[in-house]
């Protein structure tokens, strides 16, 4: 994991400020490569070889220069597959660098992988910027005066890029309405991002973007579900995730996903680092029990002989971390366990872990909300085209936030959704499949995504995500819905419980569904410290759920000294 930095002009103090801006992202190294016309920089993190061998901006060999964050899952594959390259090193950018030579884009159809990069082709003057087929790495952009400028974070960029420190209204409407902003644009006006899957070619001559290309993954339906078939995927995808010569260690919630990943890395590598959060003090309601999956990874750790550690969850840790949470997710969401998350990954990286995994995804793939029980069950009405998808889904929260009276109706967010998410995502004959596919693209990348590449890279570790490996999702999506929801409400991610019992530990199996969530919003009512923390952001107008996500916003804006467009 490492961080891309670019401006179309030459501006080396540019770039070496954004990149000491961004260190936390790669301790390993940096790099600067110019011309007259572009300036590219780099932080390493090195992952698959030393230091010594993986050094960027990278020269390819016709003499190109490509800056790279990520992995490619299947470069073991496509060693095999491609004879004419001779690897000098481990390092997977060099056959990413050979690939575009020889392929160009098209050559990124073939790795299955998450990333960042972007490819500076000298002859032809033009620049191809890349973002991965589910949106697991990101990538910023904003077209200035003297062309483009880029990275992989967006503070680097905020005092080049005029207005960026007003709030864009689209972003925030998206945000208010639906839970997250699902829009090209981010909250600082005039800075966009790539979508999932989204590779852009800038043409430096005539400053202008001349060319976009998609590749995400679509649902299919049209295989049948077998347990042995599933297993024998999960695995590999797992094993295709392992790559790399550094410590790794597993987000255990204690749900059938990241339980899932914990097994088949066990089997794969021989060991398994877990790491569950446990609430303190602990609270129950009748939604929910917040310590049923530190209890349940409990079991399973203990069960399956994991290197397990628990990461204690209090008030004082929330009111701690807060500012730090803020700072470094550099955009709100409608989350209230922010503090929690940030945390989490500050323990495991105390612990020596540089490579982390999760089970995000999976419930998007193989049907874990309930949500998707009630869409299949009628429950939101008759869906007959992917425009009524589009609109479903924008309904997808109880709690709109809205700070002040945005111009931006639901009607302009829906037909912006309309041209951002393509209508091949919308398969008529499996209206289910279809909705968690935009899931992937959408909620995935926007919320489980981004908060892991932030909070994981501001104490340098990579974070990986098994479950979203482009073989495994076109696997997933490729079988019906049918398969994966049954009558009942509690009949949900059926392939991963059908093929694991008697494998995984009956209470992950049977575990109802519940969140990676810290109850800031239960605590609030028996904390007079953390309710007079919160009083300060804010003073109280309502204590409900939605209370957390606005007074978050609030901190974001005090915090990047943003302004509201009225």
């Amino acid at each position: 994991m490492c961080g891309i930095y670019g401006i179309t002009q030459k501006n080396e103090q540019f770039i070496q400020n954004y990149i000491d801006r961004c260190s936390h992202r790669g301790p390993d190294g940096q790099g600067i490569w110019s011309n007259d016309k572009i300036t590219l920089g780099h932080n390493l993190l090195s992952i698959t070889d030393q230091p010594a061998n993986s050094k960027q901006p990278w020269i390819t060999p016709q003499g190109n220069i490509l800056i790279y964050n990520g992995e490619v899952f299947n470069y073991a594959e496509l060693i095999k597959k491609h004879t004419t390259f001779q690897p000098k090193t481990l390092c997977d950018t060099e056959l990413l660098a050979w690939g575009l030579d020889t392929y160009g884009m098209d050559f990124i159809d073939d790795i299955d992988s998450m990333h960042g990069f972007a490819y500076y082709n000298i002859s032809k003057n033009e620049l191809i910027v890349s973002r991965d087929h589910a949106g697991i790495k990101p990538v910023y952009y904003a077209e200035i005066e003297c062309g483009l400028v880029f990275g992989s974070e967006i503070k680097g960029m905020l005092d080049i890029v005029p207005n960026s420190r007003k709030v864009d209204p689209m972003a925030m409407a998206c945000m208010s309405l639906t839970g997250i902003n699902a829009t090209r644009n981010t909250f600082f006006t005039n800075i966009k991002k790539l979508l999932s899957g989204e590779t852009i070619v800038y043409d430096l001559n005539n400053k202008r973007i001349k060319h976009k290309k998609r590749n995400i993954i679509t649902p299919t339906s049209s295989n049948i579900f077998s347990e042995e078939e599933f297993r024998f995927e999960a695995n590999q995808t797992v094993k295709m995730s392992t790559l790399g010569m550094r410590k790794i260690g597993v987000f255990l919630s204690g749900g059938l996903d990241s339980s899932l990943v914990a097994h088949e890395l066990k089997k794969i590598t021989g060991e398994a680092n877990t790491f569950t959060n446990r609430i303190e003090p602990h609270i129950a309601t009748v939604e929910e029990d917040f310590n049923d999956d530190a209890r349940c990874a409990s079991i399973l750790a203990s069960h399956e002989g994991y290197n397990h550690r628990e990461v204690i969850c209090t008030p004082s840790i929330v009111m701690e971390h807060w500012q730090d949470s803020i700072k470094y997710i550099e955009q709100p969401m409608y989350n209230a366990s922010l503090s929690m998350y940030y945390y989490t990954n500050k323990i495991l990286s105390h612990n020596g872990i540089v490579i982390t995994m999760a089970g995000d995804m999976g419930d998007e793939l193989l049907g874990g909300y309930t949500k998707y029980w009630s869409l299949r069950n009628g429950k939101w009405g008759d869906i007959k085209s992917h425009s009524d998808l589009i609109g479903v889904w924008m309904k997808r929260i109880k709690r709109p936030i809205q700070l002040y009276n945005n111009k931006i109706t639901a009607e302009d967010i829906h037909n912006e959704l309309m041209t951002l998410y393509p209508d091949s995502l919308f398969n008529a004959d499996d209206i289910v499949n279809s909705y968690m596919a935009l899931d992937c693209v959408t909620q995935v990348p926007e919320e489980f995504f981004n908060r892991n590449d932030k909070y994981g890279m501001a104490f340098s570790m990579e974070g990986r995500f098994p479950l979203a490996t482009k073989r495994f999702m076109k696997y997933c999506l490729g079988f019906h819905s049918k398969y994966k929801i049954g009558n009942g409400k509690n009949e949900t991610k059926l392939p991963t419980k059908l093929a694991y019992k008697n494998r995984l530990h009956d209470c992950i199996i049977q575990k109802s569904k519940t969140g990676w969530t810290c109850p800031i919003s239960e605590w609030q009512y028996k904390d007079a410290d953390l309710n007079h923390f919160l009083n300060k952001i804010s003073p109280v107008k309502q204590q409900d759920k939605g209370r957390i996500p606005a007074l978050i916003l609030e901190s974001w804006i005090k915090n990047y000294s943003m302004e509201l467009q009225k």
